[in-house]
């Protein structure tokens, strides 16, 4: 019995080994860590009636208004996200917010998803108020990539592997909570991932 014990012991020590090994790989690969697992909304903070529904490792809305805003702070960083949206979605990706209780363009950068906003130097792959896109760019019926870079004054988004800002400043802002908004039309979020710089 006790030989037994000793071999499921030790069963489970590599187990927990090579399950512990992959989990570090994963978060340390390339430097970013996954703030969504399709899973679960750990980490995050609902504001708003936006149903958020969570599955096939996706987060997603389709209606309501509202965020769901991070527990943590962040000051400089990457983020990489990949994002399917309809072309008459109202949705974005809210950095450096200030309050999280209260998430707008005013106290928070705003990453635009927006295909069809009044005021297109404002739309999809712009930071509103802020720096316009150029050139415009539409996410609406397919899956997209998104890269925003907040270092410090300065900021570049990048979508699909063209920038469509490359010279954003502003000093508002210098740290804060990262916000997903749902404000209209379906918007899917299947990868969002950050890394500190």
């Amino acid at each position: 019995m006790k030989s037994l014990f000793k071999k499921l012991a030790a069963v489970s020590l590599l187990l927990s080994t090579l399950l512990l090994g992959n989990v570090a790989a994963a978060q340390n690969q390339d430097g970013f860590t996954s703030l969504i697992d399709g899973v679960s909304l750990s980490g995050w903070n609902i504001i708003g009636n936006a149903n958020w529904q969570i599955g096939n490792g996706m987060i997603a809305s389709d209606k309501g208004n509202g965020f769901l805003v991070s527990n943590s702070k962040y000051k400089n960083f990457i983020i990489r996200a990949e994002f399917w949206a309809e072309s008459n979605t109202n949705s974005g990706i809210f950095i450096r917010c200030q309050n999280p209780s209260l998430v707008t363009a005013g106290n928070a950068y705003e990453v635009n998803i927006w295909d069809t906003r009044p005021g297109q130097e404002y739309s999809t792959g712009a930071i509103v108020d802020v720096a316009k896109v150029n050139p415009i760019h539409k996410a609406g019926g397919r899956w997209n990539t998104m890269e925003i870079i907040a270092n410090g004054t300065h900021f570049k988004v990048t979508m699909n592997g063209v920038t469509t800002v490359g010279d954003g400043e502003d000093s508002k802002f210098s740290d804060g909570l990262i916000a997903l908004q749902s404000a209209g039309g379906t918007i899917k979020f299947r990868k969002l991932e950050i890394k500190p710089i």
